[in-house]
């Protein structure tokens, strides 16, 4: 077995930017089940939130992160995002990170939920597609080794602390294994779970289902971000359209051509995700139409094809001049909030076992991610890994909210069951896990979730492999909205509409 001092799981940014801080401490290997570019990281248009601006401060960072997190952001965590956010900016710099200028300074825009703007971003709505690329050549230089079409199949631990990882060769099949000091998961979200999607393909939970299997506690899955503005045109995979073009001006106008935003709340077109999802979906069942539209023909045309070149040509290229005409749109799936539970150094509850980006829970999203706060995220709590394995970690601290535990419940089999494929596990966690919930649905989708995870055969390969994940993720989530009897942030039960002050609590999920 080939040691290392760090072996990787991933290439995002969370990953790529561990690889390029540990390589100073110690031999690195990343494993990644594509190439070294298949990420959800390019797909990141908005960009990355600092309080970097001559009118902003972490101060004001802290209460909007805050405020977005319903109760349940991680305060101490929220704190190191805030405070650290600058300095990580500048590392992205020094990488080579060509962050948009005005008039000599970084040029920083508002999004929904943020009181000012701090938003950061590179070739207008190609920020992560920057980052990436930015970092992977960096990688690439540094001579890191990295295996491409490798997808982590098995955490190996030994009394409680983690001695390698088992991968399998996508193009060979051979399984192979490798030893290691530290093991950090980066293998981004699940996106994957549902029918209508911003995520790439790769998105299937593989990080959430390898720390479960091997004994990590999982915690607040029942928290799925939907973006409430995704392209809606028949025959196109769903295309985010940034939560920046409704900073930006842009607004919301129902079939009719209605600004309907108004009267769900206050703040219209710029309140949080989870409140802006909500009212698409009631105007639609209220106009019975499938879309709502971006209407942004008011704003000068060089404003959107100079701030959002990807968008103004990917909708031209599908026959919409979005300077001219109505940007159709829906919300998808986005982002997942909960993870893979870890402290503030991205330790787990396995010794030498870390987490960080998307798959990770550090507690700073809370119920609802404040836009832009992922990349952050992901750069503020990889160098604290690497920091962490060099000089020691403090205890966790607590987030606000107690804890409640509980392990996946046996589950009942249904009468009638689909054959378990990935389009028909998109299929039933739109319908039954989606935006609005309520028990009978999750109930239902539980009961079939729970039977496939029994019937699926050994996994021989990636889409296999890919199926088995996505199932345990799906139930981890399944059960936590089960569990949650309240709606709050992006979690919401029809059945139980309101919050309630006893469930300002975390649900941790155990093996």
């Amino acid at each position: 077995m080939k040691q290392y001092d760090y072996v990787i799981v991933g290439s995002g940014i969370a990953g790529l930017y561990t690889a390029l801080l540990a390589k100073t401490q110690g031999s690195v290997l990343i494993i990644t089940k594509g190439s070294i570019d298949d990420c959800n990281t390019k797909y990141a248009q908005g960009g990355i939130a600092a309080a970097i601006g001559k009118n902003d401060s972490p101060e004001t960072h802290f209460k909007d992160t805050v405020a977005a997190g319903d109760g349940l952001c991680d305060i101490e965590a929220v704190r190191i995002l805030v405070n650290e956010a600058p300095a990580r900016i500048t590392d992205l710099v020094n990488f080579g990170v060509p962050f948009d200028t005005l008039n000599g300074e970084i040029a920083l825009t508002l999004e929904a939920a943020h009181s000012i703007p701090r938003i950061l971003h590179a070739g207008g709505d190609a920020t992560g597609e920057h980052i990436e690329v930015t970092l992977s050549e960096q990688v690439r230089s540094s001579k890191i080794q990295v295996l491409e079409d490798c997808l982590a199949t098995e955490i190996l631990v030994e009394k409680g602390v983690v001695k390698g990882v088992k991968a399998l060769d996508c193009r060979t099949g051979s399984i192979e294994e490798f030893g290691c000091r530290s093991l950090i998961l980066a293998t981004g979200g699940a996106g994957q779970l549902y029918k209508f999607s911003t995520n790439s393909d790769i998105a299937t939970g593989d990080g959430i289902a390898l720390a479960f299997n091997a004994g990590a506690e999982i915690v607040d899955m029942e928290f799925f971000q939907f973006h409430p503005t995704a392209l809606r045109l028949p025959g196109v995979t769903p295309f985010l359209i940034s939560e920046a073009v409704r900073g930006e001006g842009g607004v919301l106008r129902n079939v009719d051509g209605y600004r309907f935003m108004p009267d769900y709340t206050p703040e219209a077109d710029l309140a949080p995700r989870d409140i802006v999802a909500h009212s698409l979906l009631y105007e639609m069942k209220k106009t019975g139409s499938d879309r709502v539209f971006i209407d942004v023909t008011h704003l000068p045309p060089y404003v959107i094809t100079t701030r959002f070149p990807h968008i103004y040509r990917f909708c031209l290229d599908h026959g919409l001049d979005i300077t001219k005409g109505l940007i159709p749109v829906a919300p998808a799936a986005h982002y997942m909030m909960g993870g893979i539970k870890t402290n503030s150094w991205g330790e787990t509850n396995i010794a030498g076992l870390f987490a960080a980006g998307e798959t990770a829970c550090t507690g700073v999203h809370g119920a609802n991610r404040l836009a832009s706060n992922s990349l952050l995220e992901a750069i503020v709590f990889t160098k604290r890994i690497v920091e962490g394995t060099t000089k020691g970690t403090e205890p966790p601290s607590t987030g606000q909210g107690e804890e409640v535990r509980h392990s996946l419940s046996q589950r009942r089999v249904p009468e009638i069951v689909p054959p378990p494929s990935r389009s028909a596990l998109q299929q039933l966690h739109w319908d039954k896990v989606g935006i609005i919930r309520n028990k009978e649905s999750l109930t239902e989708a539980a009961d079939i979730l729970a039977t496939w995870q029994k019937s699926l055969p050994q996994p021989t390969d990636r889409p296999s492999y890919e199926l088995n994940n996505l199932v345990i993720t799906g139930r981890l989530v399944t059960e936590a909205a089960l569990l949650r009897k309240e709606s709050r942030g992006a979690h919401f039960r029809s059945d139980f509409p309101h919050s309630s002050p006893q469930w300002q609590r975390h649900i941790v999920l155990v093996k």
